[in-house]
């Protein structure tokens, strides 16, 4: 039996199995709290974007902020994917997990001087760039490296992507990108900019997006745009349309990658722009899936009106719940015979009531069985902190019947070293 969204995730004989290998041997082996990832499940993601694109000219950059661990980027990389990055720190992973530079995309809306310069001088392919004074600075300094720095401003078109207001990024009201309405204009700028080339425009909607229709919105406020700036002389050599696609964690039904860019190539070639360049940046809808957190059952905490499995991962493990009250699944390791369930909230040790992993889950426990956490592969690691001086969980890859740890677990020594009394 398969999970809903996670077909490598799987139950033998009342045991769960990521691809071909139990999960109660590694949490005993590593340690819980412990994320495990599925390379079959990425590789198959990021197969089904591939059949999309396939015989155009395409580049898929993962949008790396949605787990950056370096054996995950180098999987990508791998296959061929370049990376969308939004810090230095982010593009000297990028770097040694040895993406060639001219795959890097540099996203974001706040670039320091510092991380401008450092890209500069590795050579990215291309900067997407946010505002218009962020078009001035990074003008002035690619004059004073002697480069030209390759710009594609991201667009703001004011397409309701209908997700989490946190995660929805394509309102006129959000921080991101230049509002459709001045975009021409801010074109205009750029390229009369001596520092800049202008190779491209960009549009990012927002995240978890289980829909068609606002990526449709999206390309035909961004087409004619696309008119407006080459009739103004500006030559357009790629078209960005972002990342954003959604995942199942309950009950949701996102399109298949290949079948929705099926349908905005259709919109594209009738809007005669199939010939250009396309460039994508997803994240979740890769690595989201593709893991699950394990954690151990320290008590069971009855009470009048609510009752507690309280686990050893925490909100600094798992920071989706606290954030955005978002849905986990939550399933046994090693089920039991159901006949003791009981209706819990899963709640971690960390000292907030904000502290919980999933609400009024119907569940067969006792202390010390290990609970699986599913959709754990974006947003969650990558998040993580050391919020109450908690380490930060190990990491293993999954693939067929093997695994490796892919990070070891932080020591108290790791968190100490960089301070002094």
């Amino acid at each position: 039996m398969s999970l809903p969204g996670q077909p490598q995730l799987h139950v033998r004989d009342q045991a769960l199995y990521l691809e071909d290998v139990p999960l109660a041997p590694l949490a005993q082996e590593h340690g819980t709290p412990l994320f495990v990832y599925s390379e079959g499940h990425m590789r198959a993601a990021l197969a089904s974007y591939q059949r999309g694109f396939e015989g155009r000219n395409a580049l898929i950059c993962y949008a790396m902020k949605a787990n950056s661990n370096l054996a995950v980027l180098q999987l990508f990389v791998g296959a061929g994917c370049g990376l969308d990055i939004v810090s230095a720190g982010e593009l000297e992973r990028a770097l040694a997990a040895g993406c060639p530079p001219e795959r890097i995309i540099f996203s974001g809306v706040g670039k320091t001087r510092a991380e401008m310069r450092r890209a500069l001088d590795v050579g990215i392919g291309c900067f997407n760039v946010e505002s218009e004074a962020e078009l001035d600075v990074l003008s002035a300094v690619a004059q004073g490296a002697g480069k030209k720095a390759p710009v594609s401003i991201r667009v703001n078109p004011d397409v309701d992507a209908k997700t989490h207001p946190y995660i929805s990024t394509g309102l006129k009201d959000n921080k991101f990108g230049i509002a459709h309405d001045r975009a021409l204009a801010v074109y205009q700028h750029a390229a009369a900019l001596p520092g800049l080339q202008v190779v491209g425009i960009d549009c990012h909607i927002g995240s978890q997006i289980t829909e068609v229709s606002p990526y449709l919105d999206a390309m035909d406020r961004v087409l004619d745009l696309v008119g407006a700036i080459e009739d103004a002389g500006i030559r357009l050599h790629h078209l960005d349309f972002g990342g954003g696609l959604g995942i199942t964690y309950q009950d949701e039904a996102p399109p298949k990658a290949a079948a929705l860019w099926q349908q905005l190539l259709d919109k594209l070639d009738a809007r005669g722009y199939g010939d250009r360049r396309i460039v994508i940046e997803p994240g979740r809808s890769l690595v989201g899936n593709a893991g699950v957190c394990l954690t151990e059952v320290l008590y069971l905490k009855p009470g009048e009106s609510k009752s507690f499995a309280i686990v050893d991962a925490a909100m600094n493990d798992l920071p989706r719940p606290a954030m955005y009250e978002a849905y986990h699944q939550i399933v046994p390791v090693h089920a039991r015979s159901g006949q003791g369930a009981a209706t819990y909230d899963v709640v971690g040790p960390v000292c907030e009531s904000g502290d919980w992993i999933g609400r009024d889950r119907q569940l067969d426990l006792a202390a010390g069985d290990v609970l699986a956490v599913l959709s754990a592969g974006a947003y969650c690691m990558s998040m993580a902190s050391n919020y109450n001086t908690r380490a930060r969980a190990a990491e293993v890859l999954v693939s067929g019947n093997k695994a490796r740890l892919i990070r070891r677990r932080e020591s108290i020594e790791d968190q100490l070293r960089n301070e002094r009394l």
